[in-house]
C-alpha cells in the first residue's frame, strides 16, 4: 500500500494541535503541527506512540513501512522529509528514542 492508503488506516488527529518530540535529556527536538503538509505526519507518529509507547528503533522502522514510496524518496534527498530523516535514523540508532507529548486542539464555542 502507499502512504494515502496506509493513512486511512492510521487513527484520526482532529483532536490534536500537534505532538512534541522529546529527545533523552528531556529537550523538546521537534513539533509536528496538524497542518497542511504535516497532518500525514502527525499521524503516522501518533499511531507510533500509541502502539509502541515511544518512537523506538522499532518503530522508527514501522513507521518508514507506513511512509511508503516517500520513505524511499527521502533516503534518496536527505533533508526533505525532516519527518522521515529522523525516522531512518532512529531506525539505525538502537537505545535512542523520543518520547511524544501531544498538544490537544481546543473547542472552539
Amino acid at each position: 500500500m502507499g502512504f494515502a492508503e496506509n493513512l486511512k488506516q492510521l487513527p484520526k488527529v482532529s483532536h490534536l494541535a500537534a505532538i512534541q518530540l522529546i529527545d533523552d535529556a528531556g529537550v523538546v527536538v521537534a513539533t509536528i503541527e496538524n497542518k497542511p503538509g504535516q497532518a500525514g505526519s502527525l499521524a503516522v507518529y501518533n499511531h507510533l506512540g500509541q502502539t509502541h509507547g515511544a518512537i523506538n528503533a522499532e518503530a522508527a522502522r514501522k513507521g518508514l513501512d507506513l511512509y511508503a514510496e516517500h520513505a524511499e524518496d527521502a533516503r534518496q534527498n536527505p533533508g526533505k522529509h525532516p519527518n522521515i530523516d529522523r525516522l531512518i535514523e532512529l531506525a539505525g540508532a538502537g537505545k535512542s528514542m523520543l518520547r511524544l507529548r501531544h498538544v490537544f486542539a481546543l473547542e472552539s464555542n
